[in-house]
């Protein structure tokens, strides 16, 4: 018979069983994602994402979303609720832009070997940020449980998934690249690099992280002004300013 435990091992034993109660939406510093977007909230923003003539009509419901976000805690839920709100339209604003167009090639990189191409399979935007390129869809589906390599097509038949790759993509960091997430937030530091290279913090920056070697350091860009245009108004609908640098016509891409 194995002796009793003490007492302050029993508490921590009981606290560490306890922990692993909770959901991964409690342990969001108490905070819901449901209760900073409601679902009244994500049908203004995205007013025509189920029109007849949307190719994805009824694959980003707002069930998806609130899922996809469980898996991610520190999403919407770091700083003041100014942040926690503008990081939300901030994401929001760039799968908005993201969502439009599609495929333009297979996109797959066979230089790269630890991610390699699978026969047959592609690789192209997909999901709400437009997942791309062999060397992203095998590290999201490692994280998020799936073969990324073999089954890419799952990202555009899965709703739930879809919304967690754009999420991945948004809360990981890529080096030199710093995570959107940390941009919005204001935990992004510039290194000697980014300082030369004009990558101030603020929205722009994070179009730069998603697509600047096509839209940044070419003056003004319609692709980024679009980007604005939805932050702009997915900020005024929940109540918060922009911030500074929206743009990144003068910024180098990474």
């Amino acid at each position: 018979m194995a002796p009793p435990l003490s007492i302050p091992l029993l508490l921590l034993t009981i606290l560490v069983f306890s922990s692993t109660l909770f959901s991964s939406s409690e342990a969001r510093n108490g905070i819901k994602i449901s209760s900073l977007i409601s679902q009244d909230l994500y049908n203004s923003i995205f007013l025509h994402k189920d029109d007849s003539a949307c190719p994805a009509k009824d694959f980003y419901p707002y069930s998806a979303f609130i899922e996809a976000t469980e898996r991610f805690p520190r999403f919407g839920s770091c700083g003041s609720l100014a942040t926690r709100k503008r990081e939300i339209a901030a994401f929001l604003a760039q799968i908005s832009h993201e969502t439009t167009g599609g495929p333009g090639s297979d996109y797959c990189d066979s230089s790269n070997q630890q991610w390699p191409c699978y026969p047959n399979k592609t690789y192209q935007g997909r999901g709400p940020i437009q997942l791309s390129w062999n060397y992203n869809y095998g590290p999201a589906g490692k994280a998020l449980g799936f073969d990324g390599l073999r089954t890419p097509e799952i990202v555009a038949n899965n709703s739930v998934i879809a919304f967690k790759t754009a999420l991945w993509f948004w809360m990981t960091e890529q080096k030199p690249k710093p995570s959107c997430h940390d941009v919005m937030i204001g935990r992004y530091k510039p290194t000697a690099a980014d300082i030369a290279a004009n990558r101030t913090a603020g929205f722009g920056l994070v179009t730069n992280i998603i697509n600047g070697g096509l839209e940044c350091g070419i003056g003004s860009d319609s692709r980024v002004n679009d980007r604005i245009g939805f932050f702009q108004r997915y900020a005024k609908l929940f109540n918060v300013d922009t911030g500074s640098n929206l743009d990144c016509a003068s910024q180098k891409s990474f």
